[in-house]
């Protein structure tokens, strides 16, 4: 039969938000009993430091740069996943599942070419922007908007993925359930944030987040009882994973900065904590190891060929693809995975010289951040957030040239060898100089391979 696939994803969790990997101050039981009876991958990244680009990935099995969404600003089309792709839901679809997503988008919000419908899903509930409240919030349905009823979002969320998946029981599913926890807005019930208000040990900020994060875990854990009460949770392969690493920002007693294993860096940077994200994996019937840790190297755009992989179907074979088949890795049958991998990313046209890496089995090239790039004009991302609460105004995005920004020079480039060192604290470019100008070169080709792929695209 059929396995059903249910992939889960948080919005900027990183592995210090788990229960089970920062001695307790967290609490997580549902996604800790994951960790003990399924598979948890201690090297897996995200395809970007940032959301839409991050999920563009996993929607194609592509790099961000040649789907064309590259960037948070919507008003601006830079979100926008091109038409021409094809999507892991367009090819689940075509192998006869019933396909949904539940939950946040953001690689499209406006235009109805860009909307989940239009993009392989079956069914959509959730809401297409970078963000929304947890109570005052817009989400809609297939095309028809709601407005917050006192519900909070997080359960809503959670409610509509035990509906789809009662609905379609006994077809092959393939279920997206994309919270949007703990993305700002910081809210949470009062009821759940008490446990975790510790002044002197946790800022506001962290507690509220550790809270949302505790609110989204029963989400999770009312899903795998449902799939358990239908009796299909031995038949259904359960992924939860995060979008990017944590936000780390935030002001006074509302900054987010927190715990995250020791990794450098957070969302919005190429160092590890801001692509090393957590991925964990429940396939009683699928040959998963119970309680096991999975050590290799394993990127997003993996994702789609892989549980293609899972259900026995395979990609088109003309479909170029950047992301490679590791279930039989998973499953203990063979080394499959793919030791070189890129990112970069930054505002508006991306530049090679900021925010940018790449890894070659152990060793990590990271070209920082140029400050100046990483600006977003103040106006654009207001019309945005004017936009997520009133989406049904929207007329179209803005043709305008990109705001000028004057540029400083790029920074020293960085290596860093994550066998010895996952902190990346010990920079190793000064003493592996051969080293060093080769990864750069391959990243410098990498990127003008992807960028040819974005250039090219005519919408």
């Amino acid at each position: 039969m059929a396995p059903n696939i249910v992939f889960i994803m948080a919005d900027d969790m990183g592995y210090g938000d788990f229960g089970r990997f920062n001695n307790g101050v967290a609490e997580t039981p549902m996604l800790d009993e994951l960790v003990d009876t399924g598979l948890c991958l201690t090297q897996h990244y995200s395809a970007s430091c940032v959301c839409t680009p991050a999920r563009a990935g996993l929607l194609t099995g592509r790099y961000p740069h040649r789907t064309g969404a590259i960037e948070m600003r919507s008003v601006r089309g830079l979100d926008r996943l091109a038409c021409r792709e094809t999507t892991i839901a367009d090819l689940f679809k075509q192998s006869g599942y019933a396909t949904g997503l539940v939950g946040k988008w953001h690689t499209g919000v406006y235009g109805d070419a860009y909307h989940p419908n239009r993009r392989g899903f079956d069914e959509f509930y959730g809401f297409r922007a970078g963000c929304m409240n947890y109570y005052d919030w817009v989400i809609e349905r297939n095309g028809q908007f709601e407005r917050g009823d006192g519900r909070y979002l997080t359960d809503v969320f959670s409610d509509g993925a035990i509906d789809f998946i009662r609905r379609h029981r006994a077809d092959p599913f393939f279920l997206c359930l994309h919270y949007n926890s703990p993305h700002t807005p910081l809210e949470v019930p009062e009821d759940e944030l008490e446990p975790f208000l510790r002044p002197g040990e946790l800022t506001r900020g962290v507690s509220i987040v550790h809270a949302m994060v505790r609110r989204m875990d029963r989400g999770v854990q009312r899903v795998c009882e449902e799939l358990k009460k239908l009796g299909i949770d031995e038949n259904t392969l359960v992924c939860f994973t995060s979008d990017n690493g944590p936000a780390m920002y935030g002001q006074g007693d509302l900054c987010m900065s927190r715990f995250n294993c020791n990794f450098a860096g957070g969302k919005g940077n190429v160092y590890e904590g801001g692509i090393r994200v957590p991925m964990l994996m429940r396939w009683p019937g699928g040959g998963f190891e119970g309680g096991r840790q999975f050590g290799d190297f394993v990127h997003a755009t993996d994702w789609l060929p892989t549980l293609l992989g899972a259900v026995g179907a395979e990609p088109p074979c003309d479909l170029k693809l950047d992301g490679v088949n590791v279930l039989p890795s998973l499953q203990g049958d063979g080394n499959t995975v793919n030791p070189r991998r890129f990112w970069q990313w930054n505002r508006y046209t991306p530049l090679v010289t900021c925010n940018a890496a790449m890894r070659d089995g152990d060793w990590k090239l990271v070209q920082p951040v140029i400050k100046e790039a990483m600006w977003t004009s103040p106006d654009e991302m207001q019309m945005d957030r004017d936009l997520e609460m009133d989406p049904e105004t929207f007329t179209d995005i803005l043709r305008t040239p990109e705001p000028e920004r004057r540029l400083s020079g790029p920074k020293p480039i960085e290596l860093y060898n994550l066998a010895d060192d996952p902190e990346e604290a010990n920079d190793l470019a000064a003493t592996e100089p051969e080293r060093t100008s080769r990864m750069l070169t391959e990243l410098e080709t990498w990127f003008e391979d992807v960028e040819n792929d974005r250039r090219s695209i005519d919408e």
